[in-house]
């Protein structure tokens, strides 16, 4: 038991931190002690982050198999720990500043990655769904955090009703894969397997936990609520959505086709496949007529799932090396992206146009370039990072036997380059118009500036040595 324990640390620790915060904050004057405690949420999550990274260790199982802490579960607690902790960082001067912040917003963050860290390292469907269900009931609260807004209480129930819609399909799935395996555990389910290919009734259960999972990575066509979503909540609560719970639920998605059903890729090739190339053309094709950045950012994640997927279609071991550094690479893109959409601002009112960028290049030239990387990135334009992530997964999936889908991601990667390179059009070539205030604080823009150079610096620096460990991590899975 005490063993257990010990293999659990990060999540009991982050967890304690939580509910004491939750406390602490109600019985000393609650809203004023916020801005506090977003500091303290993202410096504990850091400190854990570089706890889990720096720790190493072999694969640990807790609870009979319900939990697994292997290289895989602590490269994706790594992401999701770091990522949530700067996400959170930049939101707290944006949400002080329209009276957003509320001491509940960093402690539903925290327990949000508290799930997220046993989504990644479920080894049964019992913890899956619980690590999944703590992870969404918090993001469902944060997306309604503007309770005086119309689109953000509408965005909360929407993510909510599809949410719980979602949740029945994989618990329905899941009841299904028990009935026919007689356990829960996915060393028991990958047992039941015998031979390449799944009984029906095992089929099914793999269906029904596919489509409940590919609504959480906002995978087609289960990506209706994304856009809506994206768009009402408050700016950094998109920032958030955007990079840590991705990251968790492809984690996620791994760890079941792998370790549940390692057996019979053949069956659940077909799948990742058919989700990949519609949310990589429906991503790609859907963002060209939007002029709402943040509905804009909604489709373009839609389509990265897409190729994050692409990754994990190819059923080997390189091609979750590759979905792992892909995610990676996605997250930080995604942050220096939202710090720039958050420092958006006109007479002190948020701007979500992308009109609004017009000749931004001629008055904030160095805001410009930077955005400038990041859209390239995101494209897939060499020689920035993001083109070496898309390079990860086109390869993993032609080496895997899916030339197809490779040549399929690369005609959607020149479609959706149409609307990055919109932007960055906007900004050097647009007509003048209404400058945009310069940022206030400092921490917006280093972000952006930083995301930006590692885009850069990231290639001569061979990746900051990410697929060594994304290797390592995948190797851990895939046995």
């Amino acid at each position: 038991m005490k063993a257990d324990l010990a293999i659990l640390l990060p999540e009991i620790l982050l967890s304690a931190y939580a509910l004491l915060a939750l406390i602490g904050a109600v019985y000393t004057g609650k809203d004023k002690l916020a801005p506090l405690l977003v500091w303290l949420t993202a410096a504990v999550m850091a400190a854990l982050g570089l706890m889990i990274a720096f720790g190493g260790g072999a694969t640990e199982v807790a609870f009979d198999g319900t939990f697994v802490n292997d290289g895989f579960a602590r490269f994706a607690k790594v992401t999701i720990l770091l990522s949530a902790a700067v996400v959170l960082v930049m939101s707290q001067e944006y949400m002080q500043r329209r009276d957003l912040l509320r001491f509940e917003y960093p402690v539903l963050v925290a327990l949000s990655a508290v799930g997220m860290m046993v989504m990644v390292s479920a080894g049964d469907l019992i913890s899956l769904y619980m690590g999944l269900e703590l992870q969404s009931l918090a993001l469902y609260v944060v997306a309604a955090l503007r309770r005086d807004s119309v689109k953000s209480t509408e965005a909360g129930l929407k993510y909510f009703v599809l949410g719980a819609l979602s949740s029945g399909m994989l618990l329905y799935g899941a009841s299904l894969t028990y009935g026919f395996a007689g356990t829960t555990t996915f060393s028991g389910i990958i047992q039941a397997v015998h031979g390449d290919h799944l009984p029906i009734g095992l089929l099914f259960g793999l269906v029904f936990i596919s489509a409940g999972l590919a609504f959480k990575v906002s995978a087609v066509p289960f990506h209706m609520w994304t856009p809506d979503v994206y768009e009402g909540s408050p700016t950094p609560v998109t920032a958030f959505f955007a990079t840590a719970p991705k990251m968790a639920a492809m984690g996620l998605f791994a760890r079941v086709m792998h370790d549940a059903f390692g057996g019979a890729i053949g069956d659940w090739q077909q799948i990742m496949a058919f989700l990949s190339v519609l949310s990589m053309f429906l991503g790609a094709i859907a963002a060209i007529g939007q002029t709402n950045i943040k509905r804009l950012m909604a489709y373009s994640s839609i389509a990265h799932m897409g190729y994050a997927l692409m990754g994990l279609a190819s059923g080997t071991a390189l091609g979750v090396e590759a979905m792992l550094v892909y995610m990676a690479i996605y997250v930080t893109m995604n942050i220096g992206t939202f710090a720039f959409i958050l420092s958006m601002e006109r007479d002190g009112a948020p701007v979500v146009d992308i009109q609004s960028l017009n000749g931004l290049a001629k008055y904030a030239p160095g805001r410009a370039l930077a955005v400038l990387v990041l859209m390239f990135s995101l494209a897939g334009v060499p020689p920035m990072v993001g083109f070496f992530g898309k390079l990860y997964v086109l390869r993993a999936a032609y080496e895997g036997g899916l030339a197809w889908l490779a040549v399929a991601g690369v005609v959607a990667s020149v479609i959706g380059a149409f609307y990055y390179l919109r932007i960055v059009y906007f900004m050097y070539f647009g007509k003048d118009g209404e400058k945009l205030d310069t940022p206030r604080g400092a921490i917006l823009p280093g972000l952006l500036v930083a995301s930006a150079a590692l885009m850069v610096i990231g290639v001569v620096l061979n990746l900051f040595g990410i697929d060594g460990a994304a290797a390592a991590a995948a190797a851990t899975l895939v046995q």
